[in-house]
């Protein structure tokens, strides 16, 4: 077979400047997929192992005005077969399954599968569900108090809910105010120092866990019920064309915390506050329910006991896969100029929440050609937070008492996209002052193959990669290292001499060859504005394609004092 070598442009936005609009999608149309998922947990236990307990949780199927899970065809199996099995149902009403082995010796594995019917339906929602409301149902108690990790009692949160939700007329329009202002508060972070709701609102930083505990501890301070939901969202990628932009949306595999909100009239709603309200799309698979994550932990949870002290960890991997037998999108977007600030992808809503209108970016004035002997400061900027060098294999944390361990699942996941392949990506940076540019860093991790690789620097032309400025020096394949995780990988420019004015620009990856690479990205746009990360089919100029995260990257120079 003929090799064909070819260049992909690889375009990432940076920003420094504030947002300019707000960046509400309203969408319409559905989606429909059975699915043929599967879990599979393998685990090498220690030699002095006397008992060890995996437990799995029953999804369920469930129906909301927007979401709708059917599972069917449930199978659970083990090899060795187990030595026991208890199947229970929690005070949530989840169905657990625990297994286990006595004294097991040999290589487990245990493995979930089923077949998911799932549907997202978007059409035009009302609800007259009153706000504020003082009393519910007693069954809904434990999703208005405070929890361990949902602490809506702190005077603090339970100011801003208060502030967020004075001018509310219905409990729609208080949910919608609590969800944008989180989705604007919070910056996504893959490894937070703590998981709960006062954390993310002091920091404004987190992962799934702290969006959905937060806007959970902000409605339940104004006494909306809201339970958390843990599940898996699968990286079947869909589209939403909106205009002449086609909103591409994707997730990692794995996972993901999101939560529900009781209407009276509605019943349970699903909202994802990353990104969407009133729905969370049919890549999702629901498993788990509870009052935070701390409680809602059941699902992959190993547990195991050793006859003495022992130093050894047992090995353990989890596997997901999902197969899409078939999958029917049928979505359209309308770009509307109020809502948060980053992504929020909503149906049409009965909603008195008045549009937000954000001012434009500001027009930088000329700049009169920088005076290079005076560039001395370093300069850098750029989406720099990423797990350098972390393995996503094996990344949970052991809970130890006495000789007794457990393992409970993770949510930190891979976040990254095969960026050799069938398309080219992008993204922006911003300068507001003149930058005598040095290199730039992407966060790589290389599978293999063979080939180049190289960075083009472009101009913006209407918000989009334009003419060629500069070129970086040729990386050979065989030189970057193979390694565990996630590391920046430099490309210098300082033999280009290229001052930048303020102003946009495009960087683009070239490669040719074979190379398998992957580029780390942060889900929402932590840096850049919402439509800063795109990408065009290979050899097109089609740069319509827009993406939802931002992938990890910085730009280093030198500038004037």
């Amino acid at each position: 077979m003929k090799k064909i070598q070819f260049a992909a442009t690889l375009i990432f936005l940076t920003i420094i400047a504030p947002h300019g609009l707000a960046e509400s999608y309203l969408l319409n149309g559905g989606q429909k997929s059975q699915i043929h998922y599967t879990l599979t947990e393998e685990i090498m236990p220690v030699a002095e192992t006397s008992r060890l307990q995996l437990s799995f949780v029953i999804p369920q199927t469930f129906t909301s005005p927007t979401y709708q899970q059917k599972i069917s065809d449930l199978f659970l199996h083990t090899e060795p077969t187990a030595d026991g099995r208890e199947e229970t149902e929690d005070k949530r009403g989840n169905r657990v399954v625990t297994l286990f082995w006595q004294n097991p010796s040999q290589r487990i594995q245990a493995t979930i599968e089923f077949t998911a019917h799932n549907q997202t339906t978007l059409e035009h929602m009302k609800t007259t569900a009153a706000f504020p409301r003082k009393t519910w149902p007693e069954s809904l108690a434990p999703y208005l108090k405070a929890s361990e990790q949902v602490q809506s009692t702190l005077p603090a949160i339970g100011k801003k809910a208060c502030q967020l939700t004075r001018t509310s007329k219905s409990q729609l329009d208080a949910v919608q105010q609590i969800i944008i202002w989180t989705i604007d508060h919070m910056r996504y972070v893959l490894r937070p120092q703590k998981y709960d709701a006062a954390y993310a609102f002091r920091s404004g930083r987190g992962n799934c866990q702290n969006y959905s505990h937060l806007a959970a501890a902000l409605m339940r301070a104004v006494n909306i019920p809201v339970r958390i939901v843990n599940g898996i969202t699968l990286k079947q990628p869909y589209t939403i064309p909106s205009g002449q932009t086609i909103l591409t949306m994707g997730m990692a595999q794995g996972r993901h915390s999101w939560i529900e909100v009781f209407f009276d009239d509605l019943g349970w709603v699903p909202f994802d506050p990353q990104q969407t309200q009133f729905f969370v799309s049919n890549r999702f698979i629901r498993v788990e329910i509870g009052v935070d994550n701390a409680e809602t932990n059941q699902d992959g949870l190993l547990r195991w006991r050793v006859t003495h002290s022992a130093r050894q960890r047992p090995q353990f991997s989890e596997e997901i896969r999902a197969e899409f037998i078939s999958d029917q999108v049928r979505l359209t977007g309308k770009r509307q100029q109020w809502g948060p600030r980053n992504i929020l992808l909503t149906p049409s809503l009965q909603s008195h929440v008045k549009p937000r209108m954000l001012p434009p970016q500001p027009v930088l004035p000329p700049v009169p050609p920088a005076d290079h002997s005076l560039m001395t400061e370093a300069f850098r900027m750029g989406n720099l937070e990423f797990p350098i060098g972390v393995s996503f294999v094996d990344h949970r944390d052991i809970n130890q008492d006495a000789n007794q361990f457990q393992i409970q699942r993770s949510f930190m996941v891979e976040t990254a996209e095969y960026v050799t392949s069938q398309n080219q990506y992008a993204q922006i940076f911003i300068l507001e002052k003149p930058l005598k540019l040095e290199q730039i860093s992407l966060a790589l991790h290389k599978f293999g193959g063979n080939g180049m690789l190289w960075l083009e620097l472009r101009a913006d032309t209407n918000e989009l990669p334009g003419k060629l400025m500069g070129t970086s020096q040729l990386l050979p394949l065989d030189r970057m290292p193979t390694t565990s995780g996630y590391h920046w990988q430099t490309f210098g420019f300082s033999g280009e001499k290229i001052t930048l004015p303020p102003g946009r620009y495009w960087i683009a990856l070239g490669y040719s060859g074979s190379p398998i690479v992957n580029w780390f990205y942060s889900y929402g746009k932590p840096i850049g504005p919402s439509d800063g990360t795109r990408f065009s089919p290979l050899l097109t100029e089609d740069w319509r394609h827009q993406l939802s995260f931002e992938f990890n990257y910085k730009v280093e120079g030198r500038v004037a004092p």
